[in-house]
């Protein structure tokens, strides 16, 4: 899973860093598990623009993913990796006993031909999901559930990963990739493995085209804008802007959004780095 750096034949190839493709088995996926994506420009149903800056890019059809890993102690077994054009991590079609197809999110190190399974009594290896109460600590782990059957919602994108660090009672501690240590129900499943492209970080478009077909359009800065449009902008040649704020006015640079009294607040032991 090296990156590639191109030969500068072109202005936009000179600063160009792309994915070496080289764990990519396949370019044709699986049309049973393909799904259409409507795209909205960042309108709503009255056509009003809500979303800023986004708009174009290239057609997709969505990859539907198996995050509940619910069919426990049936083997399945890996088919082929893919290129996934809606998320930065790779994914494997998987092939269970009885012919059923799904996509799941593949680690780092699953291989073509491998058998993976889920449920309770696996062996914790790249790619088994398990419940936090059987895996063994220091086990790094990914796509994570917050509620039992919920699915998995953390640790889902490329090269990340949580760290099982103890269990105390009916919860198991788990450092999270932003450094945060969180309690998790031990009832919850989690798969064993780092998440595959984790070279996705060196990557670099090269050119502000690629950008735009990835369905992102300009970006304007609020200190260009007049007084009426953001809180930084007016004033007479280039200001600084003043604080750095967003448009509704909330600070930037440190200022926490979190809610004091949320109640889920008391299951946070550490919060994340700075």
């Amino acid at each position: 899973m090296a990156v590639r750096k191109l030969k500068p034949t072109t202005p936009g190839q000179r600063h160009k860093i792309v994915s070496g493709f080289s764990d990519v088995t396949t370019s044709k996926p699986e049309k049973s598990l393909l799904a259409p994506i409507k795209k909205s420009g960042g309108r709503n149903n009255t056509g009003k623009m809500t979303m800023r800056y986004m708009g174009g890019g290239h057609k997709r059809r969505y990859r539907i993913i198996d995050f509940m890993r619910e069919r426990h102690g049936v083997i399945a077994k890996v088919a082929s990796i893919e290129y996934d054009p809606n998320r930065t991590s790779r994914i494997a079609l998987v092939i269970y006993a009885d012919g059923e197809k799904r996509y799941i999110i593949a680690p780092n190190g699953l291989k073509v031909g491998q058998e993976i399974v889920s449920g309770k009594g696996v062996a914790p290896e790249v790619g088994n999901t398990l419940y936090l109460s059987e895996i063994p600590l220091g086990t790094v782990v990914h796509n994570i559930e917050l509620y039992p059957g919920q699915g998995a919602i953390f640790a889902r994108s490329a090269g990340s990963y949580a760290q099982l660090i103890s269990r105390e009672g009916k919860f198991a501690l788990l450092k999270m990739p932003s450094g945060e240590i969180r309690k998790i129900l031990i009832s919850c499943k989690a798969t064993i493995g780092v998440v595959s492209n984790s070279d996705h970080q060196l990557e670099r478009s090269g050119k502000a085209g690629r950008t735009r077909w990835l369905g992102r359009r300009p970006r304007v800065r609020g200190v260009v804008m007049n007084p009426v449009d953001h809180p930084m902008g007016g004033g007479e040649g280039r200001a600084s802007g003043g604080l750095p704020r967003s448009r509704n006015g909330i600070p930037a640079k440190g200022f926490r959004t979190r809610d004091k009294k949320k109640a889920t607040n008391k299951y946070i032991v550490e919060r994340r780095k700075k």
